[in-house]
């Protein structure tokens, strides 16, 4: 995420090997965690329609990853949100 915002106000891009590298740990990571793209898909569906009720989300701008966490995998989701819904109705 700071890469984007670097990016956005004109700091220094990566150069391709940067990028071939961060592909590969992404590749990696996917594999040691076991998770195929249609369940990394589907984990976004369901992250989409459970925040939903509660808030409007960005869902084009949503970035769901899996990072290492030093000996473990973790779940990264950066979700814009445009405003929060109201608290009346909502079912629980």
């Amino acid at each position: 995420m700071l890469n984007s915002l670097l990016k956005l106000f004109g700091g220094k891009s990566e150069s391709s090997s940067e990028q071939a590298h961060k592909r590969l740990k992404f590749v990696l990571i996917h594999d040691r965690a076991n998770v195929s793209p249609e369940i990394m898909e589907h984990i976004k569906n369901d992250i989409i329609q459970v925040i939903s009720h509660y808030m409007e989300i960005d869902q084009k701008a949503m970035e769901i990853s899996l990072e290492n966490d030093q000996d473990s995998v973790a779940l990264v989701a950066n979700i814009p949100v445009n405003r929060m819904r109201p608290v009346s109705g909502r079912k629980r």
